[in-house]
């Protein structure tokens, strides 16, 4: 039961980009189409996983037990960028069209604060592996969501009749700022399932 709370906890309570405010870069420059949305969702779904399942072993068994753990982050954002480029690859070989449609956003993984943050976080909550590996399959799906609902009101944006002051930016982030505090709605809801099934 633990396993689902940091499940729902991490998709909707502590989303990772609308309650914690991580991975701004690509939520705000790969929302224009939902099409792109999706893809950039799976990308940064497969990197963060690998990522957090591959720091968390470095972590344990590499610097920790050497005394090494004031290089976390170098050594996490090291680990990032060679997962990025092997995604990239793959990419590139698999599905040329959805490597052309994320275009420069691609690179944005590699400097993807939510991906780092998940790997950083997984450690600081003293997770276990199996924990660690579900709080970054339910933070990338919370971002994924974040990302596809996000690009399907900018799409809707397009056909709206928004005031001339407003357009471009500012409705954007209007937009993003009505999405948080919509999200902000579930904030009590871990509390209330950690009540209902008698967890500490």
């Amino acid at each position: 039961m633990e396993y689902l709370l940091i499940f729902i906890a991490a998709i909707f309570v502590n989303n990772i980009v609308l309650s914690q405010f991580l991975g701004i870069c690509p939520f705000l420059g790969v929302s224009q189409k939902v099409s792109t949305s999706l893809g950039m969702s799976a990308a940064v779904a497969f990197v963060m996983v690998l990522a957090t399942l591959v720091t968390w072993c470095i972590q344990m068994f590499v610097l920790v037990p050497f005394g090494l753990e004031f290089l976390q982050t170098l050594a996490f954002i090291l680990v990032i960028a060679s997962l990025v480029q092997m995604v990239e690859i793959i990419l590139k070989k698999v599905s040329p069209p959805l490597y052309q449609a994320l275009g420069v956003f691609l690179p944005l993984i590699t400097t993807n604060c939510a991906v780092l943050g998940v790997a950083i976080l997984v450690i600081q909550k003293d997770y276990n592996l199996l924990m660690s590996l579900d709080y970054a399959l339910a933070s990338a799906l919370g971002f994924g969501i974040a990302l596809i609902l996000f690009a399907g009101l900018r799409e809707q944006l397009e056909y709206a009749n928004v005031p001339k002051g407003m357009k471009g930016v500012s409705i954007t982030l209007i937009t993003a700022s009505l999405l948080s505090l919509a999200f902000m709605g579930f904030s009590g809801v871990d509390g209330g399932l950690k009540q209902l099934f008698g967890i500490e």
